[in-house]
Order: structure tokens, then sequence, then C-alpha cells
């Protein structure tokens, strides 16, 4: 065969794999339902002065964007690689780092969402890391669980990168971010909640926890008597309902993971009573170990009150001064 043959076949079978691994690759499929725009429409009626905390970066806080934190292997989708957003103060020296954790019924919205509050907080001397994590429709509970900590992991691993101080490391998260947020607080130490996604020489452990509008029961009264349908969004991300996977709800709720040597945790609440389930029950707990807990609420029927004026500013001042008394011990 002549070379320009071999060549024109070799050319035909390139372009022929190239074809066959893009229709073999699948799109990890999203639910883009909740996002900052929507939430505003939503809430704009009937909150007529709200108005959307801007990703604005403040002057000395300096940004890293879109870092691969872990790349999972042989997925459905592929290698996945997942990222964080990091916020840090330009000044030099060591600093508290949060871990930030984003909303969206464990199935849709995204880190970006974090990024107002992170760069406040880091404005006032915290290093901010919003997470990526995986999502219901792409991996079932406890994927993100392993997702965020590894991220902890990688923070730690990045310490002296970022100037965090790797024995200050705390977790935030909003509604079902919060409810990761505790899951993954109230679990450090427990070796089958940590994966094996990345930097597993290094600690996930937290030493403090902000739940902002997040279930820490899953089988409160307020939560497991909600009407729920086959396509609810905590039934779709746990693999059933509750009668069909009570060890499974069980697990995912954070109460049951809490203990005397738990970190403190701070709540910040909306109006809504439902997504505080379990709550008053871990705080009656906490008080008897001797753990300090805090919380504050905004009595507002809004439950995602902490990506709008005028609730973010508060949020971030409550946020800092609780990391900084509880982290400063």
């Amino acid at each position: 065969m002549r070379l320009f043959d071999k060549t024109v076949l070799g050319l035909c079978f390139l372009l022929c794999f190239q074809i066959w691994a893009q229709d073999n690759v699948r799109v990890i499929p999203k639910d883009t339902s909740y996002n900052v725009a929507n939430e505003f429409r939503k809430n704009k009626k009937r909150f007529p002065d709200i108005k959307i905390a801007k990703d604005l970066l403040p002057a000395g806080v300096a940004e890293h964007r879109n870092l691969v934190y872990t790349t999972l292997k042989n997925t459905p989708f592929g290698d996945r690689d997942l990222h964080v957003d990091v916020f840090s103060p330009k000044k030099s020296g060591k600093y508290p780092a949060l871990i930030m954790v984003h909303g969206g019924g464990w199935r849709s919205g995204d880190k970006t969402m974090q990024v107002p509050m992170a760069q406040k907080l880091a404005a006032k001397g915290i290093v901010t890391i919003c997470v990526e994590y995986q999502l219901s429709m792409e991996a079932k509970y406890p994927a993100a669980v392993y997702n965020i900590k590894s991220a902890v992991r990688w923070a730690r691993a990045n310490a002296e990168k970022f100037n965090i101080d790797p024995n200050k490391i705390a977790i935030s998260g909003c509604s079902a971010g919060g409810q990761l947020a505790m899951l993954v607080g109230l679990t450090s130490g427990v070796a089958s909640k940590e994966g094996d996604q990345g930097n597993l020489g290094f600690s996930s452990e937290i030493n403090a926890i902000v739940d902002i509008d997040g279930v820490v029961d899953f089988m409160a009264p307020s939560s497991l008597n909600l009407n729920r349908k086959p396509n609810s969004p905590d039934v779709e991300w746990l693999g059933g309902t509750f009668v069909e996977k009570p060890e499974v709800w069980k697990d995912a709720s954070s109460i049951f993971w809490a203990n005397e040597k738990s970190c403190p945790i701070l709540f910040i609440n909306s109006g809504f009573s439902r997504f505080h389930a379990g709550q008053d029950e871990l705080i009656g707990m906490m008080k008897e170990w001797g753990i300090n807990t805090e919380v504050h609420k905004f009595d507002v029927k809004i439950h995602p009150f902490w990506l709008f004026e005028p609730w973010v500013d508060p949020t971030v001042n409550h946020i800092y001064n609780f990391l900084i008394k509880n982290l400063n011990k």
C-alpha cells in the first residue's frame, strides 16, 4: 500500500474513532432551575426592595477560580474533574478557611451562588473555598459527602499555597448545602464517610460548622410529615422514600453522628421552620456536652435570603463573628 493511501486510511480511522468517542461520552445531566435570577423573580413581588448580591472582587482579595480539587476516574461520564473557587486575603499571614457548599435540593445550583458571600468573608480575613459537588442526577447519596470531604483534604494539602491555617478549617452550607455541611462536619474521623477521592494523606476534620437553613434530621416530624412526591429532591437524592430506605435516611441525618467531641455550630435561619428540622433537639444535645451553638434568625418568609440584599451582609457578619470567636480558642 502506498504511503498516501496509508495516511488517508489512518486519518479516516482517527476520524471514525473521534466520532465514536463523542457518541459514547455521556453528558452530565443538569437541573438548572435553581439559580439566582429565578429566585429573584420568585421573591421580588413579595420583597420589592431586594437586590441580588453581586460577584464583585474586593480590594485586597485574590481569586483563583475553577481549580481542580479532585478527578473522579471512570465515572459514567468519563474522568470527572471537580472544581473549587478560592478567595484569599492578599496580605501575608495564616488565615482560617471556610469550605462553602451551595444549595439547590441536592440536584441543582452551583458553586457560583456562594461567591458574593465568599468574597465578603475573604475581605474580612477568611480564606473561602466554594465547592462543586456531584448532584443527584449524576450521583446519589453519599457521593456529595465524599466529594466535599475530598475538598477539605485538598484545602489542607494546599494550606501553604493559600495561607490557610490547617488547624482552623470550617464548613458552611445553604439549604441542601447546609445539610451537607452538617453531615461532613459531624462525621469528622468517621472512616465510612471519607470516600477515596484524592489527598488521602490529609485530614478532613472540620473545626466549626455554619448551617444556613439546612435540615439536621430527615426523620424529625417537621421533615418526615411533609407530603412528598416520588420525585421530591430528598427522595431522589437518598434513592427512595423513608419507608423504602429508612437506614439511608438515618445515615444522612447529621444529628445521629453528633457526640461530645463535635465542633461548635452556628445556625442561621429563615422564617420557614421546616428547614430547621431536628435543630432544637441537636442544640439540646450540644448544651449537655458543653459545646457552643448559636442561632440567628431572619424572621422573613424567604428561604434563599443569603443571595440578596439586605440579608447578605448581616449573614456574612454572623459567620465571621462566629468563626473568629470559635476558631481562635
